[in-house]
């Protein structure tokens, strides 16, 4: 869906909303019903506005209360990841709040939450009781294997054994897989039992080096007592089950976009033999990156989503717009690279323990910073005229005034002048 503003329809334009309940710069840390206030205050100003679609960061399970576990993941994270751990509801709700925005998932773990069979028919019903608010507007699912993987482990998703452990990096990724495929063929519509999934073969090339491989295969020889090391070695399916099939069965899938969450271009080739499966790109990814996926999206998308466009990889980035009354545009720009600075300070700071100068920088040579004029330009520079942006405003930011008067700046001010530019290059 392209934008609806007073902008072009060249570039098209989402809204990302992480609903992090983190301290912001200043210490503060909102209470859950604040931040789910301020959620909605945004999102309902974004419908006017004409944004797209909002992607809501979906988490599961407590960041602050898996600090204490033997293998904490983030350590040093403050407060909660995100508060939408039930996406399906909260996207109701808020279709229920606007009038054209779609809603999208960015993204949500089919490993978590029950597994692919549970969120499959989660997401079918989301989709049927959707129809019932609005016939037109569609449900986005990113999905993912999840980025913390505390979250998937009390359903399961553990090594079984030593062999599992030793791989455990490389077979993450393969769980994905049939993750992925059971997920999507349960949406489709089929009928399907264990036996009809693919099967999971490690071999070499799964593995970074010959050592990481040979770690395996020891393991692999230990677990079962065999003498000549595996060319290949065949792991038991994750999932085991009789045949099944979702409830309900009749709704309009047409109201269904899935994109996956995943850079392995084995992945994004695997999940559209099922269904079209777009693909999200981080603001973080390099243009070298960004070229080659979509040149091979083109090859492996599924025939039935129609030629692949460049709009079809969402591309995450974070805005720092100062338009604020009172300044100069000199000042508006070394304010918004202050606050930009301060935000990803803090976001690496709560993610790793330290501030690692290097990546503050990469991140802020990313990001979209200045003033209007400014973010514009860099915009230019930097996005293709039919790239989709997926911007992201409410980042270790909690006063929602501010973050939506920094929406109205985008849309109405950036936007428009990054069309005008376009036009002149």
């Amino acid at each position: 869906m392209k934008a609806t503003g007073k902008h072009g329809d060249s570039m098209e334009h989402d809204i990302f909303f992480s609903i992090s309940q983190t301290p912001d710069t200043d210490g503060e840390i909102p209470s859950e019903s604040k931040m789910f206030a301020n959620y909605f205050q945004q999102l309902q100003h974004a419908d006017k506005l004409g944004f797209g679609t909002g992607w809501i960061a979906q988490a599961h399970l407590s960041t602050e209360t898996q600090k204490s576990n033997s293998k904490p993941v983030v350590p040093h994270w403050q407060g909660e990841v995100g508060l939408c751990t039930d996406f399906p509801q909260l996207a109701l709700e808020s279709f229920r709040k606007t009038s054209n925005i779609n809603i999208g998932s960015a993204v949500m773990s089919i490993l978590a939450s029950g597994g692919p069979i549970a969120q499959a028919e989660r997401i079918a019903n989301t989709v049927q009781f959707l129809s019932m608010i609005d016939d037109k507007r569609k449900l986005n699912i990113g999905f993912s294997a999840g980025r913390f993987e505390f979250m998937a482990r009390p359903y399961g998703v553990t090594p079984r054994n030593p062999c599992e452990e030793a791989a455990w990096p490389a077979l993450r990724g393969q769980i994905f897989m049939e993750a992925s495929e059971i997920f999507l063929r349960l949406l489709r519509g089929d009928t399907i039992s264990s036996d009809k999934i693919r099967k999971t073969v490690l071999t070499r090339e799964n593995f970074r080096s010959d050592e990481d491989w040979l770690k395996v295969q020891t393991a692999y020889l230990a677990t079962t007592k065999s003498i000549e090391s595996p060319e290949s070695i065949t792991i038991p399916n994750r999932y085991e089950f009789e045949d099944i099939s979702i409830i309900p069965k009749e709704w309009n899938r047409d109201q269904l976009e899935l994109i996956a969450g995943t850079h392995d271009p084995r992945a994004q080739e695997f999940v559209n033999t099922f269904l079209p499966v777009k693909v999200f790109n981080l603001s973080i990814t390099s243009p070298e990156v960004i070229d080659e996926t979509h040149r091979k999206m083109a090859q492996y998308y599924h025939q039935d989503g129609g030629n692949w466009q460049r709009s079809d990889m969402p591309r995450t980035s974070f805005v720092f717009i100062n338009d604020e009354q009172g300044l100069t545009p000199v000042q508006q720009s070394e304010a918004a690279k202050i606050e930009a600075s301060n935000a990803l300070e803090a976001y690496w700071n709560a993610l790793e323990g330290t501030i690692d100068p290097s990546k503050v920088a990469r991140a802020t040579d990313n990001a979209l910073i200045g003033n209007v004029e400014e973010v514009a330009k860099q915009m230019v520079e930097r996005f293709h005229s039919e790239d989709r942006i997926m911007a992201w405003f409410d980042f270790f930011n909690h006063d929602s005034e501010r973050v939506c008067r920094n929406m109205t700046a985008y849309m109405n001010k950036v936007a428009p002048l990054v069309e005008k530019l376009m036009e002149e290059k």
